[in-house]
């Protein structure tokens, strides 16, 4: 369900910085530049989009030229899967002043970060620490995902430092088409502790000793069989 806020981030003075309408063209009005302003979204808003609602203060001019302030109320609709970066248009909702076009106002997406997720273009990438028995044996990745679902994901793989589980379509939506979803990342850290490394060779020294001790014992078992097979026609 998309969420709403409202705020005032610009104060009374948003365009004041900008100098808008200092020089014309000869040919008629010249419009203004654009006004960029950066709207801090949290990674839960771009995962399910939201509406914000911004008060701005601006200047108008009435027909006699006199501009007059005024205060305005802008709703920003943020779709599901918006990226850092992108931008909202509002036309020429800068101050309005003689002979010169009032700029666009555009706001600009930012991403705040996130204690758990990562954004990775449409994937999410969730880096989980592990123990020498985990990384070992396995275990269960615990994890609420940004619209409040409770994932259990089981890893059932010896851990490495380059290993990486994908959970297909639980990254974020895809903005041109929100049905589709990138995926989720679990990475493991790129270092392994001492005690992690030596674990891990002693597994996969281990694991070498039993398959060439079950090839031998296969290899007896087949000598054995020839042994009999040929001993039935003597």
């Amino acid at each position: 369900m998309r969420g709403g806020s409202f705020g005032g981030i610009f104060g009374d003075d948003i365009f004041s910085s900008f100098g808008e309408g200092r020089t014309m063209s000869q040919q008629g009005p010249r419009k203004a530049h654009p006004i960029e302003k950066t709207l801090p979204c949290t990674l839960e808003e771009l995962y399910k989009g939201t509406t914000k609602k911004m008060k701005i203060s601006r200047e108008i001019a009435d027909a006699s030229g006199k501009t007059l302030p005024v205060e305005e109320i802008l709703t920003i609709d943020i779709k599901p899967g918006c990226k850092k970066g992108t931008k909202i248009t509002f036309p020429e909702k800068g101050n309005e002043q003689p002979n010169v076009i009032a700029s666009d106002l555009v706001f600009v997406i930012d991403e705040k970060p996130h204690p758990v997720f990562t954004r990775d273009g449409n994937d999410l990438v969730l880096t989980q620490k592990v123990s020498l028995e985990e990384a070992l044996t396995g275990y269960i990745v615990h994890l609420t995902t940004l619209d409040g679902r409770v994932l259990k994901i089981p890893i059932n793989n010896v851990i490495h430092p380059t290993y990486e589980e994908v959970v297909p379509r639980e990254g974020m939506p895809i903005p041109k088409d929100p049905s589709k979803r990138g995926n989720l990342r679990i990475k493991f850290p790129a270092k392994l502790t001492s005690e992690q490394q030596v674990g891990i060779k002693n597994s996969a020294a281990l694991n070498c000793t039993l398959l060439c001790i079950g090839f031998q014992f296969a290899l007896i078992l087949l000598c054995l069989l020839f042994y009999f097979r040929w001993l039935s026609f003597v």
